[in-house]
């Protein structure tokens, strides 16, 4: 199977994609010449894996049967200094709500997903730390 994206140029430094009838427009900020209209490429790589490991866990404590009110998931990466700059880490914040959180299935929801089903994760493992923690939010 393969994946393609193609992207559009809409003048200075925004593209735009159509992904499976979905519009994203990346953009530069203003202060190295864009305008600001899109999210930013780099930040997409955050985007991805929050996404990619967040799916995994809904579908995985649905198999579970486990129910909780909400999940949060924040992603936060660290830029090198030096040029071309990228993630030389990231890290996994996930956040779960709601009454009697079962905790041994949520971990191991997650550690399903960090280790056998997120390609995202995956893929980013194989060039940069990639760590994580729980928060429970009991109500």
């Amino acid at each position: 199977m393969k994946h393609k994206v193609e992207m559009s140029w809409q003048g200075r430094l925004a593209y735009k994609a159509d992904m499976d009838g979905h519009e994203i427009i990346t953009d530069a900020s203003k202060q190295v010449g864009g305008d600001g209209s899109g999210v930013s490429p780099k930040k997409l790589m955050l985007t991805a894996l929050a996404g990619c490991t967040g799916i995994d866990i809904a579908m995985i404590l649905k198999k579970m049967r486990v129910e909780v009110r909400d999940i949060k998931v924040s992603v936060e990466g660290e830029l090198t200094e030096e040029q071309p700059s990228y993630y030389k880490n990231m890290h996994i914040v996930y956040e779960f709500f709601g009454k009697d959180i079962p905790h041994a299935k949520i971990e191991r929801a997650v550690k399903l997903s960090e280790e056998e089903y997120c390609g995202v994760s995956a893929l980013y493992k194989k060039v940069i730390p990639v760590t994580s923690e729980i928060i429970y939010h009991e109500e």
